[in-house]
């Protein structure tokens, strides 16, 4: 199978639900450039400005709240056309926009837009991604976004330096690019947004959506396209059908399985808490804490653009890298980083002044953050959320994820600003750093490595852990109850914190009847690595 796929359909597939990314980032980034613009030519005060800021999200908040029921009865790809027709009606609204009312509301609708295919694009590509390439693949997804970030900081950019010199016949073309250039930043998102229009219109259906609406047949078509092979489609579609059939209640309850219901709340704690460890700070005030640390107005968005550079490119590398390396180490490694450099932003705060140090310093310390970021917790955690979760209840258990994740966006714009003032820079960044720690003891202790496995055997991990769960009078068979009965029987190897004695007191004769055929079983599994060698 590995030899037959069809590497140039996945990826086209792939690819144009990644433009979905490039919209998500652009809307997201764009309102960097426009905030002082619009705050002077409405007269808006800070409370409003907040609001100017946070309304997009809001609208975010509602398209997540929707887009994974939408996703599971209209499918994928139309809900993709929606978010493509709102990003369209929301770029030309906003340039055009009479008042303050009208731009918000206009941001709003971008909003539901950024929403919808924050959880329908990533979900899509995990969809007709093979297993071996899968991370990869939605890692696509947040290249774009970062490819999107880049954009409007450039486009931000260029229109203000291109209205220093700018003189055009029409007063209206001269009133969006010269004398009001918010309307012209906005506005430049209508050509992608089209373009994600139209070609979303050459793309098919997910198979494995199809396959829960009983489109065996079509589903076959696009898995034989895929795999080129009949039988690798057949096995699919089996396979679909087989975790799918595990469970005949309503997509609610099973939401609410022990093991399901898990990995629900990992991804809303993954979700929430990566928004506090302080990228989306950077991205929304990053030309105004630049400018609090003495940068001009022009550098500070030149530095901007430097943030994007360097986001997308280390994107790219965790594009290469994150099915090499695995989920998990990506994120060892890279909020280890983000850790240190955030504690550098901190101190630079508090003493960079005494210390006679170079804004260059600060930037520096910006753009580490920035790289350790986007090679861990940015790619890593669309590819998680968009496999953790059983087919028939993605689109659903998504959305509450991403719903998660919103919520915490919001919190952090709003919050952001009056953290900066009242616990100071240097403060509201050891708090980012913090914040850190329990992100990366969730990924420790709670998340499976996911890397190279399909998302059927995910989904069986996840239902093994309920039936598991499940079982009466039996103990719970798990790599814990391994490393205690290897120390009931005199092997070296490290417990956890449960009250080993106690286990081995009461429950001796019970342990070994359970544990010790799951263990002859599962003798060569690589997830136990060396616990069954004391049976040699």
């Amino acid at each position: 199978m590995k030899s037959q796929t069809n590497t140039g359909y996945v990826a086209f597939l792939s690819l144009v639900a990644a433009i979905g990314g490039i919209l998500f980032g652009y809307d997201t980034a764009v309102i960097s450039g426009t905030i002082s613009g619009v705050a002077s030519q409405f007269s808006l005060d800070a409370m409003q400005q907040g609001w100017f800021v946070g309304c997009a999200l809001v609208g975010s908040i509602g398209g997540v709240a929707v887009a994974g029921v939408l996703s599971d009865r209209f499918g994928r790809k139309l809900t993709m056309l929606l978010s493509a027709v709102l990003f369209t009606v929301s770029a030309v609204g906003c340039a055009v926009s009479a008042d303050f009312t009208q731009l918000v509301v206009y941001r709003i609708v971008g909003g539901v837009g950024i929403g919808v295919v924050s959880i329908v694009s990533p979900m899509y590509i995990s969809e007709v991604a093979v297993a071996r390439w899968r991370g990869t693949l939605v890692s696509l997804y947040q290249l774009a976004i970062t490819v999107g970030f880049l954009a409007a900081y450039l486009v931000n950019f260029q229109i203000l330096k291109s209205a220093e010199t700018a003189a055009y016949a029409s007063p209206w073309m001269q009133k969006i690019w010269v004398t009001e250039l918010w309307r012209g930043m906005f506005g430049a998102e209508t050509l992608p947004a089209l373009l994600f229009f139209t070609v979303i219109f050459f793309i098919q259906k997910s198979p494995r959506w199809l396959v829960l609406r009983g489109r065996d047949v079509r589903a076959h078509a696009v898995l034989q396209r895929i795999y080129r092979s009949s039988e690798a489609a057949d096995e699919e579609i089996a396979a679909v059908h087989g975790t799918a059939s595990a469970s005949s209640k309503s997509e609610w309850r099973v939401l609410f399985e022990p093991g399901i219901r898990k990995a629900v709340v990992i991804g809303v704690f993954i979700a929430i808490l990566g928004q506090f460890m302080g990228v989306n700070a950077v991205l929304y005030y990053g030309p105004t804490i630049f400018e609090n640390a003495g940068l001009s107005s022009g550098d500070s968005l030149f530095s901007q653009v430097l943030v994007g550079v360097v986001n997308m490119l280390t994107s790219v590398l965790a594009l290469v890298i994150i099915d090499r390396v695995g989920r998990k180490q990506l994120v060892y490694w890279g909020v280890s980083g983000m850790i240190v450099s955030l504690l550098c932003i901190g101190f630079y705060f508090m003493c960079g002044a005494a210390l006679g140090l170079p804004s260059v310093f600060l930037l520096v310390f910006f753009l580490a953050y920035i790289f350790c970021c986007a090679v861990s917790i940015c790619a890593v955690v669309w590819v998680l959320l968009s496999e953790m979760y059983p087919t028939r209840v993605r689109g659903l258990a998504m959305s509450i994820a991403g719903l998660a994740l919103w919520v915490g966006t919001y919190l952090i714009g709003q919050l952001t600003p009056w953290m900066l003032e009242n616990l100071t820079p240097a403060g509201t960044f050891f708090l980012f750093a913090a914040m850190c720690v329990p992100y990366m003891l969730i990924i420790w202790r709670a998340v499976p490595e996911t890397t190279g496995r399909s998302l059927e055997e995910i989904e069986k991990y996840w239902q093994k852990m309920n039936n598991t769960n499940n079982e009466s009078g039996a103990v719970r068979i798990q790599a814990g109850d391994l490393r205690r009965l290897d120390h009931l029987r005199d092997i070296n190897l490290t417990t956890d914190t449960m009250d080993f004695q106690k286990l081995a007191g009461e429950y001796k004769s019970e342990l070994l009847d359970s544990v010790l055929p799951f263990w002859l079983e599962h003798s060569q599994d690589k997830q136990y690595g060396g616990y069954f060698t004391c049976l040699e």
